[in-house]
């Protein structure tokens, strides 16, 4: 695993987030994005697909494997759709090799200013939810 702090602030990613998502007009472009992004997460280790590291409450397979690093959190994710995959590979970008207080206290507003909360299936949207919330327990037991 790549052990580099995040070098932009979670404003900045998010707002880029934002712009790359509101680009595209339609709906289809921007579930393609996201589908693109899935497709740049780095391989899971089958070590670290446990049922410790599943997330319950996601209709397809999720894992994500998190670590402490020199006080930063790092993770390692993965799941059997595509979409899902796209929506960890956001989350990532967001939290990846950020402090358990910056990712406690990061504001979740670009996921409506993007659309995904309004277009998400109902599962999906129950699926994201189960990441986020693995993600900020996981930070808030290392404050």
């Amino acid at each position: 695993m790549n052990y580099q702090p995040a070098e932009k602030s979670i404003a900045d990613i998010q707002a880029d987030l934002v712009k790359r998502f509101t680009h595209f007009d339609n709906w289809k472009d921007r579930y393609k994005y996201l589908i693109d992004m899935g497709k740049t997460l780095q391989g899971m280790p089958d070590e670290f697909k446990t049922e410790e590291n599943r997330i319950h409450g996601c209709q397809s397979q999720v894992w994500i494997y998190i670590e402490e690093h020199d006080g930063h959190l790092y993770m390692q994710a993965t799941s059997d759709a595509a979409i899902v995959a796209g929506l960890i590979a956001l989350l990532l970008k967001v939290y990846q090799g950020r402090t358990p207080q910056e990712i406690s206290e990061a504001p979740l507003g670009f996921l409506a200013e993007i659309g995904l909360i309004q277009h998400l299936s109902a599962n999906r949207s129950t699926g994201l939810y189960h990441m986020i919330k693995r993600i900020q327990s996981e930070a808030q037991s290392r404050i």
